[in-house]
């Protein structure tokens, strides 16, 4: 792997599409896709973590002018190679501090990428460098989990996803400083590939605040992209903070 293009160099992004089908799906893409377009208006969208341009290319084909900043040259080739890949400009860096020209109506960090950055140093630093890309009146727009810290009893720290004759998935949590990893086993062909991204786990009341100190403020909190209700019961949630006009 490309230290350069971080956990998501070339070997990740040869099968990051196939690994994560599901979450091309229309169903899984539409209601996204609705909501961002709503919220740009006739404005610019902004992504961060643009990828292979699972959002960015069906938000562009609605008409949106879509940015999208990554660190990956692995994943940003697989989309510039899709159709319509052309249409979606990128910059290569660090989507906490990597500034582009311009200012956007909407900014937008799907599919737990705020989890990507490790610290809260690095999050915070997310959220001005989303301010100052702003327009008044612009909304940043986070999904992400609720760690899932219910499910530990006193003890353990792991959690698994997924437990197949071949494929072994589990979150490792330290509650103590918020960090966490996803870990995968793979067994092809009678041998064992392992593969461990690192990610830190962050509340909503937390991200509220890094909006706060940002001076963003919330607008919007669901537990999906249909726009149900967010409740203590929710595995995830969509946030929207606004920039205020004045």
């Amino acid at each position: 792997m490309d230290d350069e293009d971080g956990h998501f160099g070339e070997r990740v992004a040869a099968t990051y599409d196939e690994s994560a089908a599901e979450m091309f799906e229309p169903g899984a893409v539409d209601a996204v896709v609705d909501v961002l377009a709503g919220l740009a208006g006739g404005g610019r969208a902004l992504e961060l973590g643009v990828g292979t341009g699972r959002i960015a290319l069906p938000l562009a084909r609605r008409g949106v002018t879509v940015h999208g900043i990554d660190l990956s040259r692995a994943m940003v080739a697989r989309l510039r190679a899709k159709p319509g890949g052309d249409a979606v400009g990128v910059t290569i860096g660090d989507f906490a501090a990597t500034r582009v020209d311009g200012t956007f109506s909407v900014a937008y960090l799907v599919f737990n990428t705020i989890m990507n950055l490790t610290t809260q140093a690095a999050q915070v630093a997310c959220f001005r460098n989303v301010a100052a890309h702003l327009e008044p009146g612009g909304c940043f727009v986070i999904e992400v989990h609720v760690p899932e810290l219910r499910r530990l009893p006193p003890g353990q720290d792991v959690v698994p996803f997924h437990v197949s004759p071949t494929r072994w998935a589990f979150d490792v949590y330290d509650v103590a400083t918020q960090a966490m990893s996803s870990n995968y086993v793979e067994v092809v062909d009678g041998r064992g590939e392992y593969t461990s991204i690192p990610f830190r786990y962050v509340w909503p009341a937390e991200l509220d605040l890094m909006a706060q100190l940002a001076g963003l403020r919330l607008r919007e909190r669901w537990d999906g992209w249909t726009r149900e209700p967010f409740t203590s019961e929710s595995g995830q949630h969509v946030s929207i903070w606004e920039k205020p006009t004045s």
